[in-house]
This record gives C-alpha cells, sequence and structure tokens, in this order.
C-alpha cells in the first residue's frame, strides 16, 4: 500500500498530512523524528480530496471556528495504540486529560507509561488531540510538535489556563 501526502503551511509550522485510500492517517511535524511514525511509500498529491479536505479543517481549527474535526481516520498501530489514539478523540475541546484518565477510560489503569508512549507515538498530531494530555502535576509533557506548540494549540482551544513558562 502506498500513502499519498500533501504539505500544509499552518501557524505551527509546516505540517505533512498523509493518507491512505481509506482515510487520514497522519498529521507529521515540520521536524518531526522520522522514526516515530512510518508510513511509506509516499507519493505526494496535493489534489488528493482527504488531504485537501483535512488542511480545509485544519485552518479553521487554527482560526477558532471549528472544534471537532469531521474526517474518516484510519489509525495504523498496534491494538493498545489504537485505544489510546480512540481515547484521544474524546477529549472535549478546552479540556485535558492526564495519562492515568487516558489509562483508566481505555480499562486498563496500570498502563499509565504505556500510555504515554502510545500517546507519543500518534500519527494524527492535533486531530486525534495528544496535546490535551497533561502531566498529573499539570505540567505539560513530550509532545512531538514540542511544548512551545502544545502549549499554543491550548491557548488556541482557550482552555482557561494560560499555560505560563512554569508549567512547560
Amino acid at each position: 500500500m502506498s500513502y499519498d501526502f500533501k504539505m500544509m503551511q499552518s501557524p505551527v509550522g509546516e505540517l505533512k498530512l498523509v493518507a491512505s485510500e481509506r482515510g487520514l492517517v497522519a498529521v507529521l511535524w515540520e521536524n518531526d523524528d522520522p522514526k516515530r511514525v512510518r508510513f511509506l511509500p509516499q507519493v505526494e498529491q496535493p489534489d488528493n480530496p482527504i488531504l485537501l479536505e483535512a488542511e480545509r479543517q485544519l485552518w479553521e481549527y487554527f482560526s477558532g471556528k471549528r472544534r471537532e474535526f469531521a474526517l474518516t481516520l484510519e489509525f495504523v498501530g498496534t491494538e493498545f495504540q489504537k485505544q489510546v489514539w480512540a481515547a484521544l478523540v474524546t477529549i472535549p475541546y478546552g479540556e485535558t486529560r492526564s495519562y492515568g484518565d487516558i489509562a483508566r477510560q481505555i480499562g486498563n489503569p496500570t498502563a499509565v507509561r504505556a500510555v504515554g508512549a502510545a500517546n507519543g507515538r500518534n500519527p494524527l498530531s492535533i486531530i486525534a488531540p495528544c496535546h490535551r494530555v497533561i502531566g498529573t502535576n499539570g505540567k505539560l509533557t513530550g509532545f512531538a510538535g514540542g511544548l512551545q506548540t502544545k502549549a499554543f494549540l491550548l491557548r488556541i482551544e482557550g482552555g482557561g489556563q494560560l499555560w505560563p513558562e512554569e508549567a512547560l
């Protein structure tokens, strides 16, 4: 299987949108570690309708006009990862959850570290909002797009917190 991709300029840098014939599989960061998420081979297809729709909805999100994404997603990973990523999609706009919250949600309360690892490999950044997952202590924790980007995304959502430097 090959994957189509399209590059997109955004307020958080250049994003690489990747789709299969079934749906969106990835939103990758400009300086993403190539080992973090792999979808090969890829062919640039800037007119792919899945990618065009993802780009349109991302722009609506960045402009504050969209709170939920209405895209067909294809999670590609282990069954455990897919459970975690599906749980991410349920976190409401403007709210956060801890890794422990996600572990309890998926029925595996002792899997906090495994949830963190799966969260770190989330291929659908922003769409499956791993930026809404924070440490139990309320601090922002690891994020493939960088902690400043994570804080920026949370500010877009107006979660009632400014996320000052001490939260990073």
